[in-house]
């Protein structure tokens, strides 16, 4: 048998596209050994001394980075006898013509840049293989790597105590040179104080009906970064982002460093805005004549120095959480030291709100891995982080959820998420602000124009039928690149006229209500067994649940997330939950998703003798293929 290494290099963290390979791999009869993501090119020279082939998957544009050493490992190696193929999003700068030429100079025998087809791949393998014999069997675990040994100590709900705060401080503000700069809190204080105010947008916002629109955005240099800001600004942005790269937010900011010193106004080698390496000074420079709120969105493993820099540089919004941005983005960070981080976080975010008087909002995000998410996961991480966050003293909360494409589903997931989290923790009775965030589709997207702008189109009606109180917008380049100022623009455009030309009629008011009853029943069931399991404390509550299977997402790359839920979608587009796990859901509801779902599976054996599984690969390739008429799909 023949064994195959697979797995994602660097910082990069999508992990659908190896699931898929995965599995379709092992279908196909070979042996294959599952790195993960976020490996160094060191991990697959170890894993290919018994290998055949060696894939790497790199996403976020940074792959030269990361095989930068490929010459010299092989060296040391000696003459690896391995096939090497690499595909992926593997530039953000260069054409494809140059990326495929750089990489078989390298050494690899296959490249793939951009989405590469399955089947292809199959027999690009096949021909490679044909008259080999296998490599040499090696003991070697073929499932995921299990987590590194550590002592781990249970988060408690208990907001921090000051004095612990402050020496945890003290260590944070030093991990990197830039820190010094946000020590003094009372003038950090005095100017976020002056700048625009996401929570007071959103709470205007929800007053007028209308979403504030948010186009993503992210340069590595600081000139560069102006630019875009005041271009968006002028198409019709009402909220901008500080869109971290994906080596800063690995907290590698070294790695970060050199892509800065490679960058420029007109070439940018890095996939964002590095925050810390730029530091305070940069960030009020660039903020001071914007009047419009700013917010940091990143994905960080350790937030904590990145907080401190995006407030005391007069950001008034921050992004992520211990779950959200820790189980769909790592491959070994357990929740016992990923909630304490996030705790702290919080309770600097509180601690602005009880000197100064200083709101800042804090986002969750619902997006998860975005690919076939049945949505009841993404509203209860969202209302446990919430939960969380209020703890330590945050007042104004935004609950992510990324768009799955049936309507119907997707209003009343927001609707649903946003009437249990007023309950949970009502404006009135704890004077905290709760916003939803729509964001338009989050997978893959397809490869032209044409469907990704009728894509655009319906997503951003369906927001604004949602009652979100802000969007997410999502560009017709999503599927090749870094969108350009005019495509953020033209984005801004289509979801102003969309969101305007949403009438009631556009809704199926009994499909959302039904849709509704599942969703909340689903989410009260989740949330209970979540609280029970902790004896009534959040934090307890949240690692013993996935631990125990009783939260799971989807395609996550996390050894700490069983990865035993998959979703399909049903005959109307909607997802349902194809392999429920050990979700605590009773009888009757797994048995409307095992009704729905075999609806589905019936037309699709007839047409052409698919497997469940198969019907589930090709839910994920449709998008990207563009083999839909229509959107929100039907």
């Amino acid at each position: 048998m023949h064994r195959i290494v697979l797995g994602g290099i660097g910082a990069d963290a999508h992990s659908v596209g190896l699931f898929v390979l995965r599995h379709a791999l092992a279908e196909s009869g070979y042996q294959v050994i599952d790195l993960r993501t976020q490996n160094e090119l060191r991990d697959f020279f170890e894993a290919a001394r018994t290998a055949d082939v060696v894939m790497i998957s790199s996403m976020d544009g940074h792959s030269r980075f990361y095989t930068r050493e490929f010459r010299e490992l092989c060296k040391e190696y000696g003459a690896l006898d391995a096939h090497w193929y690499i595909g992926g999003n593997l530039s953000v700068s260069s054409s494809r013509d140059d990326v495929v030429r750089h990489f078989l100079e390298l050494g690899f025998r296959r490249v793939f840049p951009g989405y590469a087809d399955l089947r292809q791949v199959l027999r690009y393998l096949a021909q490679d293989l044909a008259g080999r014999r296998p490599a040499l069997s090696a003991a070697h675990d073929e499932t995921a790597p299990a987590g590194r040994p550590r002592t781990l100590v249970m988060p408690e709900d208990q907001r921090m105590e000051d004095e612990h705060f402050r020496v945890v401080r003290k260590e944070v503000l030093q991990h990197w040179r830039t820190g010094r700069a946000a020590a003094e809190l009372d003038a950090n204080a005095e100017f976020v104080a002056g700048r625009p105010s996401l929570a007071a947008a959103q709470l205007r916002a929800r007053h007028t009906g209308r979403p504030l629109l948010q186009p993503r955005c992210g340069v590595a240099d600081a000139v560069g970064q102006a630019r875009l800001f005041t271009a968006l600004h002028r198409a019709g942005a009402h909220v901008l982002s500080y869109q971290v790269d994906s080596l800063s937010r690995n907290n590698d900011y070294p790695g970060a460093e050199e892509g800065l010193r490679a960058s420029s106004p007109a070439r940018s080698v890095l996939n964002g805005f590095p925050v810390v390496n730029h530091g305070v000074h940069a960030l009020r420079q660039l903020g001071a004549r914007l009047p419009t709120p700013l917010q940091t969105r990143h994905s960080t493993r350790d937030p904590r120095l990145l907080g401190e820099i995006s407030y005391a540089g007069g950001v008034t919004a921050f992004e992520g959480g211990a779950i959200t941005y820790n189980l769909p983005y790592y491959k070994d960070y357990p929740l016992e030291e990923s909630i304490p981080a996030w705790q702290y976080v919080d309770r600097l975010t509180g601690l602005y709100a009880e000197r100064y008087g200083i709101i800042l909002d804090r986002e969750f995000f619902g997006v998860l891995t975005a690919t076939l998410l049945p949505p009841c996961l993404a509203i209860v991480t969202c209302l446990l982080e919430m939960l969380m966050a209020v703890a330590q003293g945050v007042h104004s909360v935004s609950l992510g959820y990324a768009e799955q494409g049936c309507r119907s589903q997707d209003v009343a997931a927001i609707q649903v998420m946003d009437e249990m989290a007023h309950e949970l923790v009502g404006h009135a009775r704890h004077g905290v602000l709760i916003t939803t965030v729509f964001h338009q589709y989050m997978a893959a997207f397809p490869e032209t124009r044409r469907k990704a702008l009728l894509l655009l189109r319906g997503s951003a009606r369906t927001a604004g039928l949602s009652g979100c109180g802000r969007v997410l917008l999502k560009t017709t380049a999503e599927a090749w690149g870094i969108p350009t100022v005019e495509e953020n623009a033209e984005a801004i455009r289509e979801a102003q006229r969309a969101i305007a030309s949403a009438t009631p009629a556009d809704l199926d008011h009994k499909a959302v209500d039904e849709e509704k009853r599942l969703l909340r029943a689903e989410c009260e069931h989740l949330l209970n067994a979540v609280l029970e399991c902790g004896g009534g404390s959040v934090t307890r509550g949240v690692v013993r649940a996935f631990r125990l299977g009783l939260l799971d997402i989807p395609f996550a790359p996390s050894v700490h997330n069983r990865g035993e839920v998959l979703g399909i979608r049903d005959s109307g587009g909607a997802v349902r939950l194809l392999a429920p796990g050990r979700l605590p859901l009773p009888a009757d509801i797994r048995a409307f998703h095992r009704d729905r779902i075999q609806e589905r599976l019936s037309k699709d054996r007839v047409q052409s003798g698919r497997t469940a599984a198969e019907v589930a690969a090709s839910d994920i390739r449709r998008v990207i293929q563009g083999n839909f008429d229509e959107w929100p799909l039907s």
